[in-house]
């Protein structure tokens, strides 16, 4: 391809029972990714993948490796089929993909990274109850009427221009809808989640998190990597490091991170890993933007 691709790389919410299953049975370099992961892991997500069930795979331990190893694992088919990113990026827990893809981390010391994100998140959520709600339809200055209460609420996700998703205490985010609804936001919709990711309850998991990034080894980029806390072309390895760290604290910055590859000439996306969310979002942001999925370009179905 003569086209500058960007791989971008889903999080949390991407996951569905059986990814994975079909292109498991025609690669077979798939396998090692599995098997490294159960080492790492000490259990099975390949099983948990393929036939575990949604209220298994939509716990947040489990969810996020299982993400992690789908998105490596199409990352690395693209790559021995010829086609190469020009610059990556992930949407929160696809951050760790993107590092991968980019040479910047190894896999199996991302996994380790993300087995402790999982575990700590899902711990930092049960310490200081808290849960996420995505709001449609509202202006910046209606999400900042929204996000002033007393208790901890603060915009989590800026997703595209008509989705916002906002995170903070379960009393925060029950005045929040309360306030969406008074002041005429089309809708506000409560996810699934186990915690209030990405703001300031994630302290403890944040904390912990930073010993293992601290102790990984990374390497500088040849390829731009746009990060969620700071959605700008990055190739200085103390710079991505450091931003890794606040990730779980701060606002993953979608929409900016679009229109800033865009302003690059990068507006050749390729989805890789479970699902086609991202691929929705970009387009509410910029209409023209070319979004493929994994399947449509390798030409594969169901995978």
């Amino acid at each position: 391809m003569n086209k500058k691709n960007v791989f971008l790389f889903p999080g949390q919410g991407s996951q569905y029972c059986g990814m994975g299953k079909n292109i498991y049975k025609h690669y077979e370099s798939v396998k090692s990714f599995y098997k490294t992961a159960e080492n790492i892991l000490g259990y099975n997500i390949q099983e948990i993948s393929f036939n575990g069930t949604i209220e298994e795979l939509n716990k947040t331990k489990f969810t996020q490796p299982a993400i992690f190893v789908n998105s490596i694992i199409k990352d690395s088919i693209l790559k021995s089929n010829g086609i190469f990113p020009a610059a990556v990026a992930g949407h929160s827990l696809g951050e760790f993909s993107a590092l991968v893809s980019a040479n910047i981390i190894g896999y199996e010391d991302a996994l380790k990274i993300i087995k402790v994100r999982a575990s700590e998140m899902d711990k930092a959520g049960k310490k200081n109850l808290g849960t996420m709600v995505a709001i449609l339809g509202a202006t910046n200055e209606q999400i900042k009427e929204i996000c002033t209460q007393k208790e901890i609420v603060v915009v989590a996700n800026y997703n595209s221009n008509n989705q916002t998703v906002i995170s903070g205490s379960i009393e925060g985010i029950n005045n929040a809808i309360n306030t969406a609804n008074k002041i005429g936001v089309k809708r506000a919709i409560m996810l699934n989640v186990s915690g209030a990711f990405h703001s300031p309850l994630m302290k403890f998991a944040r904390e912990k998190l930073e010993d293992i990034i601290n102790n990984t080894t990374f390497t500088n980029s040849e390829i731009p990597i746009y990060q969620n806390v700071e959605p700008q072309p990055i190739t200085d390895l103390n710079k991505i490091k450091s931003n890794l760290i606040k990730q779980l604290e701060n606002s993953v910055q979608w929409r900016k991170t679009i229109l800033n590859m865009n302003n690059n000439n990068l507006n050749y996306f390729i989805e890789v890993g479970p699902g086609k969310i991202l691929s929705g979002l970009n387009k509410k942001i910029i209409k023209n933007s070319v979004n493929k999925l994994f399947k449509d370009v390798i030409n594969y179905n169901n995978v």
